[in-house]
């Protein structure tokens, strides 16, 4: 299991908690075509495969910790008691934890906005990789103000101004855009997100799984218990639709490129 220090500030992992894990397995392993394997945290935790190579994480935690069931991105942090702080003084929340794991802490947290994501201090995997081939994942924060959520998650996980650093966020027409050098890590978009408390279109981070034919899956998916995501994203385009899967987590399927 290849581990490596990673980045600070940068994406680290995307994980499922999950209310069971057979029924949520056997969903995306239909949907996505992943194979798991155990993740060393014990019988409630997987780490999902797509041709060897690790994809995300599901574990049965959402009923443990009183949390929706839900598709979450963690970030690479050097301290997650610091990272923390800076959360709360930004006007952030953090819901859960500091926590300690078997090669590492983590906290769950929520921004000003009400979108959640996940902050991790210990060892990464250095073969995973952020949306590039089959399978893997890509990250966009869709909220009100790109401009304001930028500066809050700038200043929360240590993301550099435009054109400082290597690891910096960039304003690009409507969206910001995470860059490692030249690779783009996530993106934030804004405006798209209503000022009503609508569940459906609150602000999130939304995980976006490439696959091959974003038609098969949307079908596999209706046809194991999923639901197609109302809405302005009703329609099954052919490089993209958002699904929700048997206990309501959200999670976009993407055409790999």
């Amino acid at each position: 299991m290849p581990k490596a220090q990673g980045v600070a500030g940068a994406p680290c992992w995307v994980s499922l908690l999950a209310r069971e894990l057979p029924g949520a397995q056997d969903f995306y392993g239909k949907v996505l075509g992943w194979t798991y394997r155990r993740a060393g945290l014990g019988d409630d935790f997987s780490v999902a495969l797509i041709d060897g190579l690790p994809v995300a994480g599901i574990g049965a935690l959402a009923s443990s910790l009183q949390v929706a069931v839900s598709w979450t991105p963690y970030f690479n942090v050097t301290d997650v008691d610091e990272a923390a702080a800076r959360i709360r003084e930004r006007g952030g929340t953090v819901g859960v934890g500091p926590l300690a794991f078997h090669t590492g802490r983590a906290a769950l947290a929520v921004d000003p906005d009400g979108a959640v994501f996940g902050i991790w201090e210990g060892s990464v995997r250095s073969d995973w990789s952020m949306g590039r081939g089959s399978g893997s994942a890509s990250l966009e924060l869709r909220t009100r103000d790109a401009v304001t959520a930028g500066r809050f998650y700038s200043l929360a996980l240590g993301w550099e101004p435009e054109g400082e650093g290597k690891l910096r966020l960039v304003r690009e027409q409507e969206l910001s855009l995470l860059l490692d050098g030249d690779e783009e890590l996530a993106r934030i978009s804004g405006g798209a997100v209503q000022a009503a408390p609508d569940p459906q279109i609150r602000p999130r981070w939304h995980v976006r799984f490439n696959v091959k034919d974003v038609g098969a899956a949307v079908e596999t998916a209706l046809a194991s218990g999923g639901s197609l995501v109302p809405g302005p994203d009703a329609s099954v385009e052919v490089d993209g639709a958002t699904l929700r899967d048997p206990d309501g987590a959200l999670f976009t399927v993407t055409a790999a490129s």
